[in-house]
C-alpha cells in the first residue's frame, strides 16, 4: 500500500488552519438582560425599603390569617401578617408579621401589640369596623432606645388614648365597685373626662385607677378635690323622707366617677398632672372632714351580740366615729365563760372640736395621746353599750357613752389595743324587766281573782235585773209627771199671760220707790243735820234733787 503511486505522500498534504469565529451581538439576548436587570433593580429597591420582621407570641391567633390580617399603628397600615405558628411548647400562637421601613423607629423594646376584634359590653362598644375588615393587629410605640423584634402581646387593649391637652389623675381605691375602663368621669353632673386606665396595686393591696380629664375643664381639678364612685343609684331615707340621687342612666350601667371640691376648703391652685386622690365609696364619705389617723380599741361583752355585724357603728354620743371591725369568742377559765371579743376601728377626728379640747398635750406619740384621752374618758363614766339600731331587722351597734352611777374599773393605758370597759346592753336590760314583770305576774293568784271577779259579775248581773224590772219603770212615771209640770208652767209663762201685766207694774213702781231712796240718801249725805232739825222750806233751801233738776222726794 506504501508503494502504491496513486496516494501522495505525507509530506506532501497540505495543513489545515483552525480559525475561532469572530462573536456578533444578537437581538436576542436583549430581552433575558433586560429582564435580569429589572429584576436586580427590584431585589435591590426592596431590600433597601423592607422593614423590620418581628414575632408576636399571643394566647390565642382568633380573628387573624396569615397574609390577609393586616398591622396597623392609628389606623395607618404599616405591614401585615405573613405567617402564624404555634410555639415549641404549643401553649401559644406565634403570629409573624412583616412591616413597612417607615415602622422602623416605632418598633422599640417596650412596643406593645394588641389585636382589634369586635367587644361589646355595658361601657360601650369598640372594633365594630372589624366585622367588615377582619381582625387586625394594633400597635401603640414605647419610649425604649432599643430596636426589638419578639413580643408579647397584650390579650387586651391597652389604657385608652388620650389627646394632649388634659390632666391625669391617680385615683387608689380598696376596692373599684363597677368603675371600668371607659366609665365617664363627672364634674356638676357634665361629663368632663373619663377611665382611661385600671389595675390591681403590685401588693394587691387596692386598685389604682387612671383618669383623664379633659381641657380646659382640668382646671377644677385642685389640691382640695375629692373623687368618688357614682355608680349606681343613692338612696337615702332621713328626717326629710327618700331622696334618690344618680349621676346619669350610663353611669348607673356602666359604672362612674364624679369629683367636686370640698365644702369647707380654701381657695386652691390647680393640681399637676399625675396627682394622686383617695377614691371614696360615695359623696358623703367623700365630702366628710377628714379622719385623721385610726386607733383601735377592744370591747369585752358578756352577752349575747346576736345582731351586730362586722361594718356596724360605733358612736360617741350618737357620733359615728369608726366601726366595728371583728367579733370573736373568748374564754374565761375563771367562771368558765364565752365572752365576746369585739374589735373596732375608731377615728378620733371625728370628734371634732371636743378632740382638739380634749387632746391630751406633752404625749410624744399617738397612741399615748389616744391612750390618754380614753383614760380620762373612762373615769368620767365612759363604757362601751350594744344598743338596738333598728327595732325591725335588730340590727346592733356599739355605743360608747357615760353611764351615770357606773362602777369605778382598772383602765390599762399600756394594753394594745386599748380596752374600753363595757356594760350590758340596752336589750339585755329590757328583756330583765320583762323577765321580772312575768314573775310577778306569775306569783299572781290569778285564779282566786278570777272566781272573786265572776262572783261580782253575777251580782251585778243580779242588780243590773233588778233595776230593769223595779228601777226603771218608776223613773219613767217619774219622768212623764214632770213632763206635765213642764208643760203647765210653760203655759203659766206665755205671752198672754194676765199676771204678766201685774208683774210689769209692779216692777215699775219699784223702780220709782228705788228712785226716792236715792235722792233722800243724797241729801241726807249733803245735810245730815236734817235728821235733827229737819227739812227746810224749798223756798229758802232747795234740796239736792231741785238743783239737780230732779223731783223733790
Amino acid at each position: 500500500m506504501p508503494d502504491d503511486p496513486h496516494i501522495p505522500a505525507p509530506a506532501d498534504l497540505p495543513v489545515p488552519r483552525i480559525t475561532s469565529p469572530r462573536w456578533k451581538p444578537s437581538l436576542v439576548w436583549v430581552l433575558p438582560i433586560t429582564a435580569a436587570l429589572i429584576g436586580a433593580a427590584l431585589l435591590i429597591n426592596a431590600w433597601r425599603s423592607a422593614g423590620p420582621r418581628i414575632t408576636i407570641s399571643f394566647q390565642t391567633a382568633e380573628g387573624l390569617e396569615a397574609g390577609k390580617s393586616l398591622v396597623k399603628y392609628r389606623n395607618v397600615t404599616i405591614g401585615h401578617v405573613t405567617a402564624i405558628t404555634l410555639s415549641a411548647d404549643h401553649e401559644r400562637a406565634l403570629v409573624t408579621a412583616d412591616l413597612a421601613k417607615s415602622a422602623e423607629d416605632l418598633i422599640v423594646a417596650d412596643t406593645r401589640f394588641w389585636v382589634v376584634r369586635p367587644r361589646i359590653g355595658v361601657g360601650g362598644a369598640s372594633g365594630l369596623e372589624t366585622l367588615v375588615s377582619g381582625a387586625f393587629i394594633a400597635l401603640e410605640t414605647g419610649l425604649a432606645k432599643d430596636a426589638g423584634r419578639v413580643f408579647t402581646g397584650l390579650e387586651n387593649p391597652p389604657p385608652l388614648m388620650h389627646g394632649p391637652n388634659g390632666k391625669i389623675v391617680i385615683l387608689y381605691s380598696d376596692e373599684p365597685g363597677s368603675v371600668n375602663i371607659g366609665a365617664p368621669v363627672y364634674f356638676r353632673r357634665f361629663e368632663v373626662g373619663r377611665v382611661i386606665d385600671e389595675q390591681l396595686e403590685a401588693d394587691g393591696g387596692g386598685v389604682r385607677i387612671v383618669a383623664f380629664i379633659d381641657a380646659p375643664n382640668d382646671r377644677f381639678v385642685t389640691h382640695e378635690s375629692r373623687f368618688w364612685n357614682a355608680s349606681g343609684v343613692d338612696l337615702t331615707l332621713g328626717a326629710n323622707g327618700m331622696k334618690l340621687r344618680s349621676e346619669s342612666l350610663l353611669s348607673v350601667l356602666a359604672g362612674g366617677i364624679a369629683f367636686a371640691t370640698a365644702p369647707a376648703a380654701r381657695a386652691a391652685a390647680p393640681a399637676p398632672s399625675g396627682t394622686r386622690f383617695t377614691l371614696f365609696r360615695d359623696e358623703t364619705t367623700a365630702m366628710a372632714p377628714p379622719d385623721g389617723e385610726p386607733h383601735y380599741v377592744r370591747m369585752r361583752f358578756r352577752q349575747s351580740l346576736r345582731g351586730l355585724s362586722l361594718g356596724a357603728p360605733v358612736e360617741f354620743i350618737g357620733v359615728n366615729i369608726g366601726s366595728v371591725l371583728g367579733i370573736d369568742l373568748d374564754y374565761d377559765p375563771a367562771d368558765q365563760s364565752f365572752p365576746v371579743i369585739v374589735t373596732a376601728q375608731i377615728f378620733p377626728r371625728r370628734m371634732g372640736r371636743a378632740y382638739d379640747a380634749l387632746l391630751v398635750q406633752g404625749a410624744a406619740e399617738s397612741d399615748a395621746k389616744m391612750a390618754k384621752l380614753v383614760g380620762q374618758l373612762v373615769v368620767r363614766g365612759l363604757r362601751a353599750q350594744p344598743r338596738s339600731g333598728n327595732l325591725l331587722t335588730g340590727q346592733l351597734y356599739i355605743a360608747l357613752d357615760f353611764m351615770p352611777g357606773a362602777l369605778a374599773v382598772r383602765f390599762s393605758p399600756d394594753t394594745r389595743p386599748l380596752e374600753i370597759p363595757t356594760v350590758p346592753g340596752s336589750i339585755d336590760e329590757l328583756q330583765l324587766r320583762l323577765a321580772s314583770i312575768v314573775t310577778k305576774i306569775d306569783r299572781m293568784p290569778l285564779n282566786d281573782i278570777a272566781q272573786h271577779l265572776d262572783a261580782d259579775l253575777a251580782s251585778l248581773h243580779g242588780a243590773l235585773e233588778q233595776v230593769n224590772a223595779e228601777v226603771l219603770p218608776a223613773l219613767k212615771a217619774t219622768l212623764e209627771t214632770a213632763h206635765d209640770t213642764l208643760t203647765d208652767v210653760d203655759r203659766l209663762l206665755g205671752d198672754d199671760a194676765p199676771w204678766r201685766d201685774r208683774l210689769e207694774q209692779t216692777g215699775a213702781e219699784a223702780r220709782r220707790t228705788m228712785r226716792s231712796v236715792r235722792s233722800l240718801a243724797d241729801y241726807l249725805d249733803r245735810h245730815p243735820e236734817a235728821l235733827l232739825r229737819g227739812r227746810k222750806s224749798s223756798a229758802s233751801q232747795p234740796d239736792a234733787r231741785t238743783r239737780s233738776g230732779g223731783t223733790p222726794p
